[in-house]
């Protein structure tokens, strides 16, 4: 096999005693990610090298466009460590592309090859200039930068470069539990979530029929553009109707979204007791809305004893859209259907609660045997970027 992927790890090679265990999980999540391919994958400390069949280029190309912890990969074409070798193989590959201007990297790490790195260079450089009319050499801004990498036995050849997902793997964290809306920002927060190396399993509060069967199959399909960035998401989907209704029938207008937030992050609580959770994520935005206020988020946290990440909590509307467009969420969290944390909006909520109205509302109902009932009465979907659309109706 003459040609190579050449994964470059970039933020990994900051790690020092960890290293090999942010290197072996990108392995095993290249390997899963690469399953039904035939491809040998290799790794040392320096690089990753995937072995693949030309047919399969592309299919292996958007497979590892979406696996985190790769900072930039090029196809490279291996020759011998020689240099008439060499020489032959980059007039042949040079030949082929379109440029006016270029410039060579040699990097020799067998030191035993005869010629130096910079008289190298020089030797490669005038190779090009003789024998490819119209270009010239542009050290700064080329059209084609050109790398040659000679180790011992063989070298490594290549010009082009593709973006990777950056980020460290999914597993070198551990797991959290994602407060999934079917908005734009909460797919959002997973995402950069995930881009830190933390699992996800994804938490869905519905209020059946008060929300609709579309609004969670809208949530079921952010949950597999969210997959697509690791191996299957489990989407807990949790009845919120009993609740959501005690709520709005006994407590003051302004303070229900208040409440209800607050009803929610008990049930988040126990859901990482439950399923080994060690954050709850959300897509909460600072000021956005009446319950992202910081008086609000103070007073809604004081239910919960788990930390709360909020990826996107200092990130603007556009800023998220942008992302949003990006991992292709946007167009399905747009979708006219409704969840439970906007079927009910009061007219004027409260936006700086205070904790002793909040405790004095929610003690006209008795919601702790609700809570407990809703957490029992969890509904799980497995949920792959492969699933087909349509889903069983779990009512």
């Amino acid at each position: 096999m003459d040609k190579v992927i050449l994964i470059k790890y970039g933020e990994l090679s900051t790690k020092k005693g960890n290293r090999n265990f942010f290197i072996n999980t990108l392995y095993h999540n290249i390997q899963k990610k690469l399953s039904s391919y035939d491809v040998k994958i290799h790794k040392d400390r320096a690089r990753m090298y995937i072995e693949f069949l030309e047919k399969d280029f592309e299919n292996i190309k958007n497979s590892i466009d979406k696996v985190f912890g790769i900072h930039t990969y090029h196809v490279a074409t291996i020759v011998e460590s020689v240099d008439e070798s060499i020489q032959s193989k980059l007039l042949d590959l040079i030949r082929t592309c379109s440029f006016s201007t270029f410039k060579i990297e040699v990097k020799r790490s067998n030191k035993s090859f005869p010629i130096h790195t910079m008289d190298y260079n020089r030797v490669l450089g005038g190779l090009l200039l003789k024998n490819i009319p119209n270009i010239k050499v542009d050290v700064h801004h080329p059209d084609l930068w050109i790398k040659v990498e000679i180790r011992d036995q063989e070298t490594f050849i290549y010009y082009e470069s593709f973006s990777g997902c950056g980020g460290y793997p999914v597993g070198t964290q551990p797991k959290a539990l994602l407060m999934l809306s079917g908005g734009i920002d909460s797919p959002v927060a997973g995402y950069l979530a995930m881009k830190r190396g933390v699992v996800l399993d994804a938490v869905y509060f519905e209020a059946i029929p008060h929300t609709s069967i579309e609004a969670r199959n809208k949530v079921i399909d952010l949950c597999k553009k969210l997959a697509q960035y690791t191996d299957s998401i489990s989407l807990h989907i949790v009845n919120f109707t009993p609740i959501q209704e005690q709520i709005y029938k006994n407590c003051r207008e302004d303070y229900c979204i208040t409440i209800m937030r607050r009803m929610m992050y008990r049930i988040m609580d126990q859901l990482a007791v439950k399923y080994h959770g060690l954050a709850i994520v959300n897509g909460e935005s600072i000021g956005q809305v009446a319950s992202q206020t910081l008086t609000s988020m103070s007073v809604i946290n004081e239910v919960t004893n788990q930390p709360v990440i909020r990826p996107v909590a200092c990130l603007d509307k556009l800023e998220i859209i942008d992302i949003a467009r990006k991992i292709d969420t946007y167009d399905i969290s747009i979708l006219p259907f409704e969840d439970c944390c906007t079927v009910f909006v009061p007219k004027h909520p409260v936006i700086n609660p205070k904790l002793e109205i909040c405790e004095e509302e929610e003690g006209k109902f008795s919601y702790q045997m609700m809570i407990d009932d809703a957490v029992e009465s969890i509904t799980t979907i497995s949920i792959s970027s492969e699933m087909e659309k349509e889903f069983q109706d779990f009512l």
